[in-house]
C-alpha cells in the first residue's frame, strides 16, 4: 500500500479545488452573452408566441372561405296537435312539420325521428374572403418584424449593458490602484511625521485622501454589481459577478469608420412601422368588401321518420308510441338553392368605418417618418461621436504618462522633504484622473461603434468589428 502523508493530500485537494474555481470562472464573451439573451429574454419569447398565433390565425384564416357543412339527427318522443299557421325555421336548419289541425287538444304521442344534412356556402362576395387572408398575412409579416426589431434592439441593450459593466470594472481596478497609492502615501507621511520630518497635519492629510479613495471604491463597486444585476436580467439568468472579457476595449476596433450594409429603410425598427402601415392599408381594404352583397349556395338533404300513420288526420287512433317506429326514416327531402344577401344600411357604417382605419393609417405613417428622421439624424451624430471617441482615445496615453511621471516625482520629492503634501495630494489626484480617462475613452470608442449600429441596423458592424 502507498504511504500518503497528509501534506500530499492536502495539496491534491488544493488542486482539485483550483481546477474547479478556474472552471467556474469562465470569461463570459460578448457573443456568448448575446446568444443567451436572445435565447433567454422574456420579450422575445412572448413575441415570437405572438408571431406564432398570428400564423395559426392565418392557417384558420384560409379555411373559412370553405363551405359549412352540418350533420344533425335528433330523436323525440311528443305529441302533433297541429295548428294552422305561418313557421319560419331559422337559418334553414331545420324544417318544421306538424299533425292535423284537430277539433280539440289530444295527448297521443309517439317517436319522431330527423337526419339532416346542411350545406351553406358564401360562393361569392367580391373578394371578401380574399382580402381577410391578406389582412392576417400582413399580420404574419408584422408580427415577423417585430420579433426581429426586438431581438435587434435587445442585442442593442445587452452590448450596451456589457461594456457599461466593462467599464465599471476597469474603473473600479483603478479606484483599487489609487486607494493602494494612497495607503503606500499614509505609510510614507506617518513615518516622517513620527520622526518630526513632517508637521502632524500631513498625516491628516493622508488619511483623508485614504477614506477618499476608499469611498470611490465602494461607489465604483456598486456600479458593477448595479450593471451585473442589469445584464443578468437581459440574459434572464441569476444575478452572479461576471468575467468579462476585457481584449476588446484594450484595442480600438478593427474598422474605425465601418460602413452599413443595411439601408435606412431596411432598418429593423422601420420595416416594423411600414408593415404597422400595411397592415391598417389592408384592413381598409377588406371593410370596402362590406358595401357588397353576399351571394351564397345552400342545399339541404334530410330523413324523418315518425310514429303517426299516414291516415293519422281521419283515424286518430292510427300510430304506434314503440321506439323502432318513429326513428326508422320513411320520408326524405332535398333542397337546393341559391341566395343573395345585402344589407344596404351597411354602406352608411362601411363608410365611416374605412374613413376610421385610412385615418389610423395615415397616423402609422406619421410614426414612421418620425422615427425615420430621428435615425438619419442619429446616423449623423455617430460619426460625430466616432470621431472625437477616437480622438480622446489617441490622447489619453500622453496624460497617463504625464500623469504617471508628475506622481512618481512628487513622491520622491516628497520623502526627500522637497515637496509638501498638497502638491503630492494633486499629483495623487491627477494620476487617478488620468487612469480614469483611459478606461473611459477606451469603452466610449465601442460605445460610439454601438451607437452606429443601433442608428444604422446592422449590428454586424459592431460585433464582427473585433
Amino acid at each position: 500500500m502507498l504511504n500518503i502523508s497528509s501534506k500530499q493530500l492536502l495539496l491534491g485537494f488544493l488542486s482539485v479545488l483550483f481546477a474547479f474555481t478556474a472552471q467556474g470562472q469562465k470569461i463570459l464573451t460578448i457573443k456568448d452573452a448575446e446568444q443567451i439573451a436572445l435565447a433567454n429574454y422574456g420579450t422575445i419569447k412572448s413575441k415570437a408566441n405572438q408571431l406564432n398565433a398570428s400564423k395559426a390565425y392565418l392557417s384558420e384564416t384560409k379555411s373559412e372561405y370553405l363551405p359549412d357543412v352540418n350533420l344533425s339527427a335528433q330523436q323525440d318522443y311528443g305529441t302533433v296537435n297541429g295548428q294552422n299557421g305561418p313557421l319560419y325555421g331559422y337559418k334553414g336548419l331545420s324544417v318544421a312539420s306538424s299533425g292535423p289541425a284537430t277539433a280539440s287538444q289530444n295527448w297521443n304521442a309517439a317517436f319522431g325521428s330527423l337526419y339532416l344534412t346542411n350545406v351553406s356556402w358564401d360562393v361569392f362576395a367580391f373578394g371578401r374572403a380574399t382580402e381577410k387572408v391578406k389582412v392576417q398575412k400582413s399580420a404574419v409579416a408584422r408580427d415577423e418584424t417585430d420579433l426581429v426589431q426586438e431581438q435587434f434592439q435587445h442585442e442593442i441593450r445587452v452590448a450596451s449593458t456589457y461594456l457599461n459593466l466593462l467599464a465599471a470594472q476597469q474603473l473600479s481596478k483603478a479606484q483599487e490602484d489609487n486607494l493602494k497609492r494612497a495607503m503606500d502615501l499614509q505609510k510614507v507621511v506617518v513615518a516622517r511625521v513620527r520622526n518630526g520630518l513632517n508637521p502632524g497635519v500631513d498625516s491628516s492629510q493622508a488619511n483623508a485622501e485614504v477614506s477618499n479613495a476608499r469611498i470611490a471604491l465602494t461607489n465604483t463597486r456598486q456600479t458593477v454589481q448595479d450593471q451585473s444585476n442589469q445584464l443578468a436580467i437581459y440574459m434572464g439568468i441569476q444575478p452572479q459577478d461576471f468575467q468579462l472579457d476585457s481584449a476588446f476595449i484594450t484595442k480600438p476596433p478593427a474598422n474605425a469608420d465601418p460602413l452599413s450594409q443595411v439601408t435606412i429603410e431596411n432598418h429593423p425598427l422601420l420595416k416594423f412601422y411600414q408593415n404597422r402601415i400595411a397592415v391598417s392599408d389592408e384592413q381598409a381594404k377588406y371593410l370596402k368588401t362590406f358595401n357588397y352583397p353576399t351571394f351564397s349556395l345552400f342545399g339541404v338533404y334530410q330523413g324523418r321518420g315518425s310514429g303517426f300513420k299516414a291516415d293519422y288526420g281521419t283515424n286518430p287512433n292510427d300510430y304506434s308510441s314503440s321506439y323502432g317506429s318513429g326513428a326508422d326514416p320513411t320520408r326524405y327531402n332535398y333542397l337546393l338553392g341559391v341566395g343573395v344577401v345585402w344589407n344596404f344600411t351597411s354602406l352608411f357604417r362601411v363608410h365611416y368605418q374605412v374613413k376610421s382605419q385610412q385615418y389610423t393609417s395615415a397616423q402609422y405613417k406619421d410614426d414612421y417618418n418620425l422615427v425615420s428622421q430621428q435615425l438619419i439624424a442619429q446616423q449623423a451624430l455617430a460619426e460625430t461621436r466616432i470621431s472625437n471617441a477616437l480622438k480622446n482615445y489617441h490622447e489619453v496615453p500622453e496624460e497617463v504618462k504625464a500623469a504617471s511621471d508628475a506622481y512618481h516625482q512628487k513622491f520622491a520629492l516628497y520623502q526627500n522633504g522637497l515637496a509638501n503634501i498638497v502638491d503630492f495630494t494633486q499629483a495623487l489626484y491627477v494620476l487617478n484622473r488620468a487612469e480614469v480617462d483611459k478606461d473611459i475613452a477606451q469603452n466610449n470608442v465601442w460605445q460610439a461603434i454601438l451607437f452606429k449600429a443601433a442608428a444604422t441596423g446592422d449590428f454586424g458592424i459592431f460585433i464582427n468589428n473585433f
